[in-house]
């Protein structure tokens, strides 16, 4: 199905090429940066959370930082990790609730499980979101204490809900009250699973192409990878993993082919600089023109 889907896409992915045009008025990255990178990881099961130390080290080495996110209530996120992963410099962020594809099948479903995902939000001290399988409906996420959602993507026709936001620039998911609201990033690199699990591909190069073509365009390089899938050194990847050298291969790519031309961030910094551009009208308005 994933072949046969790919063939049907070869002109909307992994590029879309308007996707590539940026919100009126955009500012730039910071520092005169030519584009931004920002790093993702979510944590699907408990074997995931097991490898993430593992992961932080990889990406330390390489000077990177990421976000770790996690389902609440599908496995016990243990606390000391979330400090470690915090003390190091990283940043930790909720994944739905419980990971069951149910969380957006009606809006008293999605009220009464805001309530404690918003209780999270707090103990964690997160700012962040992101939906399993990039479900989304984003009216309804006013009602997350966030400053910053992750489930839409630019272009992915594999994904179980593929209304893409067209677009490799956040965008401001303005609210009610006038001036509320939060900064929607649409992951802009295909994920880890979609590429190396359901596509088979064995390089990495689809992300080092499209890493160039954001890169022209002065966009958002958006990963997100997920530690379950990966496999460490010492063991070999089951039919369900790939091995992590990809993965680091990936980020050397990136420090050696674009030293001095990105701003590396954490989503929560982007989030920031974003809120304190004024992007508001601007953004909304292209994301009315993608839905159209």
């Amino acid at each position: 199905m994933a072949r046969r889907q790919r063939a049907r896409s070869e002109r909307v992915w992994p590029i879309l090429e308007r996707a590539g045009r940026p919100p009126d008025g955009w500012p730039g990255w910071p520092e005169g940066r030519r584009f931004a990178l920002v790093l993702v990881h979510d944590v699907e099961l408990a074997v995931g959370q097991s490898r993430c130390l593992q992961l932080m080290q990889l990406e330390q080495a390489l000077g990177f930082r990421s976000v770790f996110n996690f389902v609440p209530e599908r496995y016990r996120v243990d606390p000391e990790l979330r400090a470690t992963l915090a003390r190091n410099g990283f940043e930790v962020g909720v994944h739905g609730l419980l990971h069951d594809g149910k969380l957006f099948e009606s809006r008293a479903i999605f009220l009464a499980r805001a309530q404690r995902i918003n209780q999270y939000l707090r103990e964690w001290q997160a700012v962040g979101f992101c939906s399993p399988s990039s479900h989304h409906q984003l009216d309804w996420m006013h009602d997350l204490d966030i400053e910053y959602d992750s489930s839409t993507f630019d272009t992915d026709p594999f994904e179980p809900q593929p209304d893409g936001l067209e677009s490799i620039f956040p965008l401001w998911i303005a609210g009610e009250p006038p001036g509320t609201g939060f900064v929607e990033f649409p992951y802009t690199l295909v994920q880890d699973y979609t590429l190396f699990i359901l596509l088979g591909e064995k390089t990495n190069d689809i992300w080092k192409r499209k890493l160039c073509w954001i890169a022209d365009k002065g966009g958002l390089a958006f990963l997100i990878t997920h530690p379950d899938y990966m496999s460490f050194a010492g063991s070999s990847p089951s039919f369900q993993e790939y091995p992590v050298e990809l993965y680091r291969e990936f980020l050397e790519h990136v420090q050696t082919a674009y030293e001095g031309q990105y701003w590396h961030a954490l989503p929560r910094e982007v989030a920031s600089f974003c809120h304190g551009q004024h992007l508001r009208g601007q953004a909304a308005n292209l994301l009315q023109h993608s839905r159209a």
